[in-house]
């Protein structure tokens, strides 16, 4: 079977086969992109906003990806587009996506 265009721009985890948590996380980054892209006003934060997002995208593609680095990633986004409330749907479920790979590990620092 030939993939298909959305197929191939998911990239081989968002697939199949790979962490059910990573397929969440990037599919909820690819709504809140798209949902960004698309959103007509313009904000201070918007690029900070668009670079996070494609970071957390990259983390996505590359499998799981470092806890600390994912939320702090989260924390920048939800800065930058918090206030935004035409996005705060998808905003909630970059979070919840987050979540799913559960909190940074205590005692170290």
């Amino acid at each position: 079977m030939v993939p298909s265009v959305e197929q191939k721009r998911q990239g081989p985890v968002a697939r199949g086969g790979g962490d059910p948590r990573v397929t969440e996380l990037h599919a909820a980054v690819s709504r809140l992109r798209r949902r960004l892209a698309a959103h007509p006003g313009e904000f201070a934060d918007r690029t900070i906003a668009e670079e996070e997002l494609a970071a957390v995208a990259a983390m996505a593609v590359d499998g799981v990806p470092e806890i600390p680095r994912l939320r702090r990633s989260l924390l920048l986004i939800a800065g930058a587009i918090g206030s935004v409330s035409a996005l705060s749907a998808e905003l909630a479920d970059v979070r919840r996506a987050v979540d799913l790979f559960g909190g940074p590990v205590r005692g170290q620092g």
